[in-house]
């Protein structure tokens, strides 16, 4: 798995200002990679106190993506080669196997493997020291294929533990809010009951997802999901999902003796601004894995206590399943790689602070965020669309036919633009699109330099217009000089010269770079002889024909 990718840290803690400080090339690398550039994404990130398990349960997160997502390559190639089988050969054992989806349910009975192989992915350790700081991203998105058809970029995010030595509140819950700010699925891990300062964590930013509810009629954020570790009450409620349901709405229920407490408030900002919410009860893992009795525990499945292997079994396709994961979408629209890249720099921008912004300002940083993703999207859309008509490994187009592809993809971009859901009011968004057609025809005059530099014309103009004019003039001084009117013979004889000299020379400067201005003077020369000599035969051809 290591050698498949490794962690980045993407956002770190200033120690000077205490906020955040955002690494935008190690984002942006991952961000716009090829596989999850234009794909919508899927993110997941799991955010608690620290030392409790949350690189470690990534990892198990990593190898069971890792394993559906060969699966289906391998699936996928099967049935491509079953298309080529069919072609030659139309049996129905061949239309049985083309109808299998990508996605089995045998793919989650084995996706632990090796019960010896150690775990690797996310840097965890036991002890009591704090091993991650600030976010962390796997750099490998991992694709997947929906039961739809839909293919699906999923990154996963680590977070810095929460109140480590290290970490004041406020920080706390800036890691927090930025994580399921920008995330489709936030795993909550707390370990052995969900404490009330649980649930106030996630109150310092719900008053932004509040202002959103007012404002739209999209929920501001998707899926939060606890994860209870070392659950130690199973008979109150049950190993798993049931038992975690139930205890959640337990956890959820609005306290009678205070309607308007901040706890109560709280309660119905969760209930409001998620999407879904869910909770899941695991058992404890077994003395070998949190003492490390007889040597270092490097994640074997064999040292773990098969209680709690087999919920693990179970818990990792319940939120990863490809038929379980939830695109991330912001405002309702989908968000792609390229869209979260400016979410997180807006983001890192307005968390700069120790403190968490005020609602409007965070949700203004949204709106902003959404306005600038739909410019890079829609701008995308027309630079790959150019390049396939006129990029450097194009052939010259006619600059007439450029230029109405360059209106209909122009009109197109912005088309999709205003279709694109965003936060913030009609005249907010103008100024975006107003600024995006200025990016469109800046980019247009570039495609157009480009296409006239690939003009074999443009390219060797001058020399093919002197060399005409060398041969006419060779031409004519040889008629001249036959016919015995020796004076004209040697005026033309004498300028199919310059002309020949004119030629080397300037064939010789361009190639050298020397004395440009010298190559601009015989190009203007050129192309002023060459209109002339046009427009004085395109004259005498338009004069004849209309006195025939």
């Amino acid at each position: 798995m290591a050698n498949r990718g490794h962690p980045v840290q993407v956002v770190r803690l200033d120690k000077k200002s205490n906020g955040l400080e955002l690494n935008i090339d190690a984002l942006a690398e991952i961000c716009l990679n090829e596989k999850c550039r234009e794909r919508p994404l899927c993110v997941v990130s799991i955010a608690g106190d620290f030392r409790k398990g949350k690189s470690f349960m990534l990892n198990f997160f990593l190898r069971y993506l890792y394993h559906v997502s060969d699966k289906q390559q391998a699936l996928k190639a099967n049935q491509e080669q079953g298309e080529d089988d069919k072609q030659e050969q139309n049996d129905e054992a061949t239309k049985s196997k083309q109808s299998q989806p990508y996605y089995s349910e045998s793919f989650d009975e084995d996706w632990l493997g090796n019960p010896d192989e150690e775990l690797g992915g996310f840097s965890w350790r036991g002890g009591s020291k704090p091993e991650t700081t600030g976010i962390l991203v796997w750099d490998d998105p991992i694709v997947v294929t929906c039961p739809n058809g839909q293919e699906v970029a999923v990154l996963l995010m680590d977070t810095q533990g929460a109140f480590d030595s290290r970490q004041t509140i406020g920080q706390t819950a800036i890691i927090f809010a930025l994580s399921t700010l920008t995330s489709s699925l936030q795993i909550y891990n707390v370990m052995n009951n969900i404490q009330e300062d649980n649930l106030q964590i996630l109150d310092t930013f719900l008053a932004y997802g509040q202002l959103v509810l007012d404002k739209s009629s999209e929920k501001p954020f998707q899926e939060l999901c606890f994860l209870v570790r070392d659950w130690r009450s199973p008979m109150d409620h049950s190993y798993g999902s049931e038992g975690g349901a139930s205890l959640l709405k337990e956890k959820l229920e609005l306290q009678d003796e205070d309607p308007e407490s901040a706890d109560n408030k709280t309660r119905r900002r969760i209930e409001s601004c998620f999407e879904k919410k869910a909770c899941f009860l695991m058992p404890y893992p077994g003395e070998r894995v949190s003492v490390e009795e007889g040597g270092p525990f490097r994640g074997q499945i064999s040292a773990m206590k098969q209680n709690f292997v087999d919920h693990l079994r179970v818990f990792v396709p319940q939120v990863l399943s490809p038929k379980n994961l939830l695109v991330k979408r912001i405002g309702g629209e989908p968000v792609n790689g390229q869209s979260l890249l400016e979410y997180f720099r807006v983001y890192a921008e307005t968390f700069k602070g120790e403190k968490i912004p005020e609602a409007k300002n965070l949700y203004d940083a949204t709106a902003e965020a959404s306005n600038l993703a739909a410019v890079a999207n829609s701008k995308n859309f027309y630079l790959k669309s150019m390049k396939n008509i006129c990029g450097a490994h194009k052939p010259y187009v006619n600059p007439k036919i450029l230029e109405q592809k360059h209106n209909q993809l122009l009109k197109d971009s912005l088309k999709m633009f205003e279709n694109t859901k965003k936060l913030g009011e009609e005249d907010y968004s103008k100024n975006y699109s107003d600024n995006l057609m200025k990016e469109l025809v800046s980019s247009f005059d570039e495609f157009v330099e480009m296409n006239n530099s690939k003009n074999m014309f443009n390219m060797w103009g001058s020399p093919l217009i002197l060399l005409c004019f060398w041969f006419l003039a060779f031409t004519l001084s040889r008629i001249f000089e036959l016919i015995g009117i020796g004076f004209l013979a040697n005026l033309f004889y004498l300028q199919a010269t310059i002309c020949f000299i004119s030629i080397i020379a300037y064939l010789s400067l361009k190639y050298t770079g020397n004395f440009p201005d010298a190559v601009v003077a015989v190009d203007r020369v050129a192309e002023f002889c060459w209109v002339k000599a046009m427009d004085t035969a395109v004259g005498q051809i338009t004069q004849r024909m209309q006195h025939t």
